[in-house]
């Protein structure tokens, strides 16, 4: 584990509260319910602090992962955008549907997995085309995902940060690009998917509120580009204000962009390919969207190696929890920071901490979790 402290003073948070208008929009989606915010006061005891919350997103409105929440939004802003008005606050997915018939439209995104399948799933929903480019390296079982939402799957011969690249260029009239991360003249969308994760957030505070809990001390969550990450620290920063939990960001050891461009003082783009376990970590630069939000918020960056991960996995499983690798990844690096003593200290984590984990993906990959795991996912939950 590599641990890098980000020193951001007193300077004002950039970015506005969210509000939860994308909630209302959350609660229309087939199969909506709030993700279990599981209380784990074995491994609170193991791990020598108060408690330990985990907000398990190992399946979300039938997907094994937290991006549909930002996906939803983003493409209810897009094509309010494509038509130049907002639609009807009430109206559901079969009234945005009527009101797009004959456009003709085809949703486009970049992915290492989740968040494409996500944004097929959006276009199935509402009777559009889906469009979805990976990397080269992505395993059959997340492409085939996303080819049973009816999405085109092309396999770009290059990384996720390539990828991106190719899906900004397919954007025309009938074409709409829903990126998580943002580029010169992109921000609406990727802003909006942000906007879309406040849903996970208040969530959590009402399960906390209803268990008599207040807000963690700690905070632990993966980063790709940041999207996620940036909506959680948009949180830490207003809503859990009073109580400013020390926020810690969890990277592969070979795809750490935050984490470098943390220690630079800018933005980072890392060389070379990035092939963590931690698929949808694999990322080379922080969206200059989430950038300033993450630098302005986050207390402690850390980055760590995939056997970090895989134990991560194994432990969730001995929980009960189906937790994919960078859920592991996630949990993994908790237990990792929370058994050094200088680490602790340099993070500046309390010993009586309410640690709060975001494992924000299943078993997205059925034959590495039985591999890594030794059961299959159905035989765990």
């Amino acid at each position: 584990m590599r641990l890098v402290t980000n020193d951001r003073g007193a300077q004002a948070f950039p970015g506005e509260a969210a509000t939860r208008e994308p909630l209302a929009l959350h609660q229309r989606l087939p199969g909506y319910a709030p993700t279990p915010l599981h209380d784990v006061p074995a491994l609170a005891a193991e791990l020598g602090v108060a408690r330990v919350w985990l907000k398990d997103e190992s399946e979300r409105c039938g997907l094994p992962a937290f991006k549909i929440m930002g996906a939803a939004w983003a493409v209810h802003e897009a094509l309010a955008a494509h038509r130049g008005a907002p639609f009807p606050a009430s109206a559901t997915l079969a009234d945005l549907g009527r009101l797009l018939e004959g456009d003709d439209l085809t949703l486009v995104a970049a992915t290492d997995g989740n968040h494409g399948r996500a944004v097929a799933r959006m276009a199935a929903l509402l009777g559009l085309r889906s469009h979805i480019l990976v990397p080269r390296d992505m395993v059959a079982a997340r492409i085939d995902a996303i080819a049973s939402e009816g999405a085109e799957v092309t396999v770009v011969d290059g990384s996720y940060d390539e990828a991106v690249a190719a899906s900004a260029q397919l954007a025309d009239d009938q074409t709409i690009v829903v990126s998580d991360t943002a580029w010169d003249g992109y921000e609406d969308i990727p802003r909006a998917v942000i906007a879309g994760y406040s849903t996970i957030l208040w969530e959590v505070d009402d399960q906390l509120a209803a268990a008599g809990a207040a807000p963690p001390d700690l905070v632990l969550v993966p980063v790709g580009v940041g999207a996620f990450a940036a909506a959680v620290a948009t949180h830490a920063a207003h809503a859990w204000a009073a109580a400013s939990p020390r926020l810690v960001t969890v990277e592969p050891d070979s795809a750490n962009c935050l984490q470098a461009s943390l220690e630079a003082g800018e933005l980072v783009t890392l060389e070379g390919e990035q092939t963590s376990i931690m698929a949808g970590l694999n990322c080379a630069v922080p969206s200059p969207l989430a950038w300033p939000l993450l630098a302005a918020r986050v207390d402690a960056a850390v980055s760590i190696d995939d056997d970090v991960a895989r134990e991560g996995m194994r432990r969730l499983a001995a929980l009960g929890i189906v937790g994919g690798e960078c859920a592991g990844g996630a949990l993994g690096a908790a237990a990792e920071l929370l058994a050094d003593p200088a680490a602790r200290s340099m993070a500046g984590i309390p010993e009586d901490a309410s640690v709060l984990v975001f494992l924000t993906e299943g078993a997205t990959d059925p034959a590495g979790y039985l591999e890594i795991v030794g059961r299959p996912a159905d035989a765990v939950a």
